[in-house]
């Protein structure tokens, strides 16, 4: 994977900001074929990311987990660059401190693939024929996968499952689980000198030549010939159902195992929709945890209320929980028992910060309360 001395400066400001539902659930534990692992063990969950890198050291994990153990946190979602032995080096440490492990895995934007980059051709294409490959849209970064082509796709599911073995861990966490951003989050745009008031052909995936003959021999009809594609739905739920594949195998893999699914998605599933292609209403998985990131969104604090509200709606009737992503940096212990009230008051199953190492004393405080509210 990209090195971490050059992801995660920006990775904080930007990238989860790129990914970057239902009514309050009974007290029961979810029809997941698990063996071990019951989503509703804690009646509000505390959860953060966090990145390993593994040349550290085990005592250094095991400060920074006690941490976390100690201030309520419940859950932490591990960056392992897809690596399955940094994982189960990981999990007992963890659990020494009472913390849950999920292997959080960059799925569709892979940068700093070794595999992927032997092989172009699985590299989504823009409605401008530019490939992710060596032309990615936004940031260099940027390295998305097809998701129809059969190669592409199998690579990726290959990574899941190799995590998803690993003995101890709670879930398998997809993140980047969409297409590239069709639209940026406003409070970003400025700093791209961008307007996006159309969806524009380079930020338009994919339009590789898999992508568009299998749609045409389903639909009678070639993407590359729509004079505006945003209007034809089929093409629409083409892409959106290609998504929604990978992540019904991915479900299928992680139960297998005995592990569940969950993910990290945009803030509430008609968003995600309009903004990356995302329908995460319709998914097979157990729980969600949408990145209501409010600052980049120019947004107030009780739009993580708004957001939440309109996830756990969508949700009704299916089996699946959501969990708040809050944005720490910068946020006031005001704020931020603001936002977790927001996100509770709202029908939350828990609450889940990024990330980890930017939390700050006066902030743990507030965490720490949250557990036992007023």
């Amino acid at each position: 994977m990209i090195k971490p001395t050059k992801l995660l400066p920006f990775f904080v400001l930007f990238i989860f900001a790129l990914n970057s539902s239902c009514e309050t659930k009974k007290e029961t534990a979810t029809t997941s074929t698990t063996e071990n692992y019951n989503l509703k063990e804690t009646p509000f969950k505390l959860w953060t990311w966090i990145t390993a890198e593994k040349t550290r050291t085990d005592d250094s994990f095991d400060e920074e987990f006690k941490k976390y153990g100690d201030n309520g946190l419940n859950a932490i979602l591990i960056n392992t660059y897809g690596d399955p032995e940094l994982l189960a080096r990981l999990v007992p440490i963890a659990k020494k401190h009472n913390l849950e492990v999920h292997a959080w895995m960059f799925t569709m934007n892979r940068p700093g693939d070794k595999i992927a980059e032997q092989h172009p051709e699985w590299y989504a294409v823009s409605r401008d024929g530019k490939s992710c490959f060596d032309d990615p849209p936004y940031v260099g970064y940027y390295k998305w996968l097809c998701p129809t082509r059969k190669e592409s796709r199998e690579h990726i599911l290959r990574l899941i499952e190799g995590l998803a073995k690993v003995e101890g861990v709670a879930s398998f966490h997809l993140d980047y689980i969409r297409y590239s951003d069709i639209f940026l989050p406003i409070g970003l745009l400025p700093k791209y000198d961008l307007e996006q008031e159309t969806e524009l052909p380079e930020y338009d995936f994919c339009y590789c030549d898999v992508c568009t003959s299998e749609f045409e021999k389903e639909h009678h009809k070639n993407p590359n010939n729509f004079i505006n594609p945003a209007i034809d739905m089929e093409w629409k739920n083409f892409r959106l159902n290609k998504v929604k594949a990978i992540v019904d195998e991915a479900y299928r893999i992680t139960h297998e195992n005995n592990k569940i699914l969950t993910a990290a998605v945009f803030p509430y599933p008609e968003m995600a929709d309009h903004m990356v292609r995302q329908r995460w209403d319709k998914w097979n998985i157990d729980a969600v945890l949408p990145m209501i990131y409010n600052k980049f969104y120019n947004e107030e604090i009780d739009w993580i209320g708004y957001a939440t509200k309109q996830g756990v709606e969508d949700l009704k009737g299916r089996n699946t929980e959501l969990h708040t992503g809050i944005y720490v940096p910068e946020m006031t212990t005001n704020q931020l028992t603001e936002a977790i009230h927001q996100a509770r008051s709202n029908g939350a199953n828990g609450v889940s910060f990024f990330d980890g190492p930017a939390i700050t004393d006066d902030q743990w405080q507030v965490i720490k309360a949250s557990q036992n509210p007023k």
